[in-house]
């Protein structure tokens, strides 16, 4: 995903195209990590002294719901990133003090042996944290 991907898709689905929507996927486009709503809000305040932690929290959720970000939660908090281009069925691996994130190509689901029969499994999420190599350095 890109911003220029994101704002069509956005526009397709009747959502206005504001300055304040393309900063803030123009962030994650720089960035290419998890960011959390506040690291959002810290970037934006320097152009939008106003916005509220409140908006900026309704358009990542919005961005979630139409695919063009994903999230996890670290550290008790939600953080979000670009959804992965890949279009395949990955998980990641995280590190816990920059977000910099590697897809995984395996999947766990395939070992599970376990008879799930009596579920209808509608998805599920792994990844593995850690440290990257710039972190630990």
């Amino acid at each position: 995903m890109d911003v220029l991907r994101a704002i069509k898709l956005l526009k397709e689905e009747g959502y206005k195209y504001t300055d304040k929507r393309k900063h803030m996927l123009q962030l994650f486009a720089d960035e290419k990590r998890y960011l959390s709503a506040r690291d959002v809000q810290e970037f934006l305040k320097t152009n939008f002294p106003g916005l509220s932690f409140d908006t900026i929290y309704r358009n990542l959720s919005i961005f979630v719901d139409l695919g063009i970000l994903e999230e996890t939660e670290l550290d008790g908090e939600k953080k979000f990133r670009y959804t992965c281009p890949s279009g395949k069925h990955h998980h990641h691996l995280i590190c816990l003090k920059c977000g910099k994130t590697k897809e995984i190509d395996a999947c766990p689901m395939e070992k599970v042996t376990t008879d799930l029969s009596e579920f209808q499994i509608t998805g599920h999420k792994f990844e593995i944290y850690g440290y990257c190599s710039q972190c630990t350095a």
